[in-house]
């Protein structure tokens, strides 16, 4: 069985690079994290003219059509540049509930306007397992740390509507909904707490659906391969840039790299990401097959991808030495956006247990 890409996959990888090269650099990072604007709008629009951000989404709804692979692809050049986009939230979550719980008037409604970067979406998924109340579709409640809250256009949230769990979509620019900013050790993906009073709200999970847990367990086992794939990104793009400077820094007149402390902690690295590169290839076989194995593979990939993000980000600032801790180099951009990334969807424990769990059921 081939697990790589194909030499026309490959092909998007690279145009991808060259346009984040080119219009995410570090200082298009820093200019976002300086303003607090919260996201690069003309990257953000720029790859949706380019059909990167509709990769998964069907044309007949607004985007490419082209595949899950291609969208993996995609995000792990994202995370590789260190994007300040939403593209966590609006294409990897938002954008698959959408597809997967939406009725066909809220697809041709919404995708096309997310998959060409026009609206931005979030998503609060049985978040903390506190849910707002729904009733007579008007929402009440409120939900405490959202991902990107204060860069939407729409919010899909897990409701409570007569005991039972169902997703809905709310207009951020009602006037029963209020977002407040919370800090994030991410600049490039603002926190909010959003707060809900009689607001309206449009019910998503049709009649395929019992109630929403099945397609929250869904979009989160997709969602947890793309964001994966970003970590893996980051994570190699950390290693590269610790690699290049034990190369460049000289100490008793030769490469710090020379030194055996250093050639071991670079190593541990590389092993590092090339599992996880192993298991991210194994989610997207699961991911574009739709296979029995998507929770394992999801839970797999999520685990080895966050643990070299954080493993490779941290010892970048280690190989940097004293100025790897100062705003002056780029280390901290890596480490904020693993431990970013690393509480997404639960978090490392969560997935942790999950994948113990998955296991289990294999073994059993």
């Amino acid at each position: 069985m081939n697990f790589d890409f194909t030499d026309d996959q490959k092909e998007l990888g690279s145009v991808v690079r060259r346009f984040l090269d080119e219009h995410s650099t570090s200082s298009h990072i820093r200019s976002v994290y300086e303003s607090n604007c919260g996201y690069d709008r003309e990257l953000w629009t720029g790859l949706g003219d380019l059909g990167m951000l509709g990769a998964a989404i069907p044309e007949e709804y607004g985007g490419s059509g082209a595949g899950y692979l291609e969208l993996c692809i995609i995000a792990e050049e994202i995370g590789r540049a260190l994007a300040p986009i939403p593209f966590t939230s609006s294409i990897c979550l938002a954008a698959e509930a959408i597809l997967l719980a939406g009725s066909e008037q809220q697809k041709f409604r919404y995708l096309p306007e997310i998959a060409t970067g026009r609206k931005i979406a979030a998503v609060a998924l049985n978040h903390n397992n506190v849910r707002p109340i729904l009733s007579d579709n008007q929402l009440n409640g409120q939900i405490s740390l959202v991902h990107d809250a204060p860069l939407a256009d729409y919010i899909i949230i897990t409701a409570t509507q007569n005991e039972r769990a169902t997703l809905v979509i709310i207009d951020t620019q009602d006037c029963g909904v209020t977002i407040e900013n919370r800090k994030a050790v991410d600049r490039a993906h603002p926190i909010g707490r959003v707060i809900l009073e009689n607001a309206s709200a449009e019910s998503m999970v049709g009649a395929a659906w019992k109630d929403a847990s099945g397609v929250c367990r869904i979009v989160h086992d997709r969602a947890a391969i793309l964001i994966a794939f970003e970590q893996l990104g980051g994570a190699e793009r950390a290693l590269e840039t610790a690699r290049d400077y034990a190369l460049e820094r000289h100490a008793f007149n030769r490469p710090i790299g020379s030194f055996q402390a250093m050639k071991h902690m670079l190593a541990d690295m590389f092993v590092a990401t090339q599992l996880a590169r192993s298991n991210c290839y194994f989610g997207a076989w699961a991911l574009q097959t739709n296979a029995d194995d998507l929770p394992l593979a999801a839970a797999t990939a999520r685990v080895s991808a966050t643990e070299a993000y954080e493993q490779c980000s941290a010892n970048n600032i280690q190989v940097h030495g004293g100025i790897g801790f100062t705003w002056d180099v780029d280390c901290h951009l890596f480490y904020r956006r693993s431990n970013g990334l690393a509480q997404l969807l639960g978090g490392r424990s969560h997935w942790d247990d999950r994948l113990i769990t998955e296991l289990d059921k294999r073994t059993a």
